[in-house]
């Protein structure tokens, strides 16, 4: 496997999947059922070589070209690999690193590839910084509120045991955001502020006003 130890050992050519309604964020895991023809020809190319792949939204489809690309995406390694009877891909993606689409290349493969630029987003490489206690407070309470609000219920020991990062970017991930929403999240420039982010979401859809949970600890 080829070593990544800083940004600048990235490539920065990628092929990329355009994926509505999903993100990659570091450290995060997203696993994927490949089994368009197109895919499973760039996961075989991505095994073969540095196995990696961009997740990036689409913009709205227009007929007859493929659709325009959001501007961020996320560069995911394959972390798990396995094959299904029927042909299909089973992988899972590790988020390394977000990047900004700098532009697209004219390329024989059948999937497609751009270039990218990951200077933005360089803090991505290290720790997260923590969330200060009143945040990760307001997290939890609006998770309480929308659960409430969508007859949902959460396994509340594992919330409050997990670290600011993985609680952030699990919400962020199966949460049923809109691809707008999503691509905000994925944008926010840090942790605290992607917090901030999905508290105002969260407490939106469980019918309090935004800026409004807090350190109330809901019960």
């Amino acid at each position: 496997m080829p070593p990544f130890a800083t940004p600048s050992d990235l490539p920065g050519i990628v092929r990329v999947f355009p994926l509505e309604g999903a993100v990659l964020f570091p450290r995060a895991v997203l696993p994927l059922n490949i089994f368009e023809p197109r895919y499973l020809a760039m996961t075989r190319d991505a095994m073969a070589s540095d196995q990696l792949i961009g997740i990036i939204q689409p913009k709205a489809a227009r007929e007859a070209a493929p659709p325009d690309l959001f501007a961020t995406g996320g560069l995911g390694r394959i972390t798990s690999f396995s094959e299904t009877g029927d042909g299909r891909f089973l992988i899972a993606l590790t988020g390394l690193i977000r990047f900004h689409l700098v532009g697209e290349l004219a390329v024989t493969t059948p999937y497609r590839q751009v270039k990218v630029d990951y200077q933005p987003f360089l803090a991505d490489w290290g720790e997260p910084p923590a969330l200060p206690p009143t945040q990760r407070v307001a997290v939890e309470d609006a998770l309480r509120l929308y659960l409430n609000a969508q007859d949902l219920s959460a396994d509340w020991d594992a919330v409050r045991g997990a670290d600011d990062e993985s609680l952030i970017h699990t919400l962020a991930t199966v949460c049923p955001f809109d691809p707008l929403e999503r691509q905000a999240l994925l944008e926010a420039p840090d942790l605290p502020r992607r917090a901030e982010t999905l508290t105002t979401l969260m407490a939106f859809a469980g019918g309090l006003p935004a800026g409004a949970a807090g350190p109330s600890r809901l019960q």
